[in-house]
């Protein structure tokens, strides 16, 4: 029988935030799956625990085959990223759909998520929201994938490191105005945090004379929704064309006149005069 892969996330930066569910299946589990171990083993020395760990992230699958391998035989593993859930805007999304289409068990051992703990301190609409993660660091990538947000009347939540956060609200400001509302959030629940709600004009002039510093969530107002698009009128001959065809199913001129005016800008006797004239004709 295959062993369980528990998705575990873990503090996005204050330790005290870690489950005690999260604890407990560190502790329970066979090996754990990291993203950097190093930052993992700080986690793990907090909690008093000593477990094998391999490393999986972007740019190292190699031992994807190993910890599918080791479930199958029946151990259990934690996957744990260096901070918030696991697989969200992460490589081990793709470790996940490998145990899934095998028949591993998945766990989910949920916690702080920094994008909805960003979300929910934004000040921005939170009914509706989409999740961009990281934008591309190839311009032209970029550039597409912002012109497929245009219009997008949903909140909008990217990451940033803050090495590349002047670019990126450089492109957000050319891409959607200065004057879009954006909530920028910074080291959330560590002990420099700070949640400033502006727009993207005044955050750029803003970190245009002030290094950024600590990790970054943008949270960004969605467009204003547009007027409804209105719906092509039918004309007093389509209408009439309408009433004809009720007529052949068997009703009779008045009430076939009735039913084909409703929803149009045209009365019942319009359509029945159109009607008995062409008869006359």
């Amino acid at each position: 029988m295959a062993g369980t892969l528990y998705i575990v996330a873990t503090p996005i930066g204050n330790l005290g935030d870690l489950t005690p569910r999260a604890a407990a299946t560190f502790g329970s589990v066979d090996f754990v799956v990291a993203e950097d171990t190093r930052v993992t083993l700080r986690l793990l020395n907090h909690l008093g625990l000593k477990k094998p760990m391999i490393s999986y992230y972007e740019h190292n699958f190699t031992h994807a085959g190993e910890i599918l391998r080791r479930l199958e035989e029946g151990q259990s593993c934690a996957l744990c990223s260096d901070a918030g859930m696991p697989a969200i805007s992460d490589p081990g999304e793709l470790l996940v759909k490998d145990a899934l289409a095998r028949g591993i068990p998945v766990t989910p051992i949920p916690a702080a998520s920094a994008c909805v703990t960003a979300l929910a301190v934004s000040g921005q609409a939170t009914g509706r929201w989409v999740f961009e993660g990281f934008l591309p660091t190839n311009r032209r990538q970029k550039k597409e994938r912002l012109d497929q947000l245009q219009g997008e009347v949903r909140t909008v939540i990217f990451y940033e490191a803050p090495h590349k956060l002047l670019t990126t609200l450089k492109d957000l400001n050319e891409a959607f105005g200065p004057e879009r509302s954006i909530t920028l959030c910074r080291e959330l629940t560590k002990l420099h945090e700070e949640i400033c709600k502006t727009t993207l004009g005044q955050a750029l002039e803003r970190y245009s004379n002030e290094p950024p510093r600590g990790e970054y969530v943008l949270v960004m107002a969605g467009a204003e929704p547009g007027p409804a698009p209105c719906e092509e009128q039918p004309t007093l001959e389509q209408a009439a064309e309408t009433a004809r065809r009720l007529i052949e199913e068997g009703q009779k001129p008045s009430a076939a006149a009735k039913t084909a005016a409703a929803g149009t800008p045209y009365s019942k006797s319009e359509i029945y005069r159109l009607l008995t004239r062409e008869e006359e004709e």
